[in-house]
């Protein structure tokens, strides 16, 4: 989910490409290990089915074999690891404050830090919708300036799960069988939603990606983005087979937000959300944006959402590579 544009339709690129694709703070992911923050809230630590116990177990070859991250864990997070026994021999791991303790804080400042040796290329922040932690300054901040400087900010289970999925694979890992499902796009939905100012971006990437973003059984948009990307699909697929392309819904401040959330809540219709923001601008809905990622958090273990344009065109070209996967393993009729 880093910065990197591939034209629509190129189903089959070599994994030997995507091992050279551009990563996050210009770093190779086969030359230099990520850092990644991690931090859970309380009620995604407790116990061995915790969104943190999922995570990290079943992204356990990812992590240890494939990728092989610098983890910087904030404090309760990597207390409750130690509890449960996750990565327990895995020697990449970085101590800091118990959150209460500023250890949010020094995640914020290590996602914009230009030092390479101290940076942050991601942040797995898996937050509970009712936990009032999840809307105090520092975790609002860590996920601005996750979209400002283009790197992941993956807030459900989900979202963290794909992305170690689609990044350990961009380095050379086979896929995960048990993950099949998810990636059988026809049977899936997705929304694409653009603030004004990033209205011709999410069409830029949506042209690019077109082939892809055509495999899914359903795609949504609010408003003026929905009518846009219609009118691009009936400039690529004809007049009629593109007048539909997108169900548009109402304009965010209208509601269109709720009504996609509602898909989400579902857990049959939209599990996937690319929501390009633009953090620069005051938002009079800003109740509407924050109800759509709070629908994501609310099926923490269904539903992802990416946030800026510069992760959602390595996620999209990533996807577009795990698809293929998923229908070269498909037995023939």
């Amino acid at each position: 989910m880093h910065g990197c544009m591939v034209k629509s339709g190129q189903c089959n690129v070599a994994r030997t490409d995507f091992r050279h694709m551009p990563s996050f703070s210009s770093r190779n992911a086969s030359s230099a290990p990520f850092r990644i923050g991690l931090a859970a809230n309380r009620s995604h630590q407790q116990g061995p089915d915790s969104a943190l116990a999922q995570l990290l177990t079943g992204s356990r070859h990812s992590i240890e074999q494939q990728l092989k991250p610098q983890l910087v864990v904030v404090g309760r997070t990597l207390d409750a690891m130690q509890q449960l026994g996750l990565l327990e021999h895995y020697p990449h791991i970085e101590r800091f404050p118990y959150g209460r303790h500023g250890g949010l804080m020094k995640l914020v400042s290590r996602v914009v830090d230009a030092d390479p040796a101290r940076t942050l290329d991601a942040v797995i922040y898996l937050m509970d919708p009712v936990d009032p932690s999840s809307t105090f300054p520092e975790a609002v901040a860590l996920k601005r300036q996750c979209v400002i400087h283009g790197k992941p900010f993956l807030s459900t289970l989900a979202g963290a799960r794909e992305w170690l999925e689609l990044e350990a694979m961009a380095a050379g890992a086979a896929p995960n069988p048990a993950l099949d499902p998810t990636f059988e796009l026809a049977q899936e939905g997705i929304a694409l939603i653009a603030h004004d100012a990033m209205k011709d971006r999410m069409l830029d990437i949506a042209e690019r990606h077109f082939a892809l973003l055509d495999q899914f059984a359903f795609r949504c948009a609010t408003g003026t983005t929905g009518s846009l990307l219609n009118k691009l699909a009936q400039k690529i697929k004809g007049e009629q087979a593109g007048r539909n392309w997108v169900k548009p819904f109402l304009s965010g401040p209208l509601g269109g937000d709720a009504q996609i959330a509602e898909l989400i809540l579902d857990r049959q219709q939209c599990r996937r959300v690319l929501f390009l923001e633009d953090p620069h601008v005051a938002r009079q809905h800003e109740a509407d944006i924050q109800l759509l990622e709070r629908a994501a958090r609310t099926v923490p273990d269904y539903a992802l959402c990416i946030s800026d344009a510069e992760c959602g065109e390595r996620w999209l070209t990533l996807l577009q590579q795990r698809a293929a996967q998923n229908q070269s393993l498909a037995p023939r009729p």
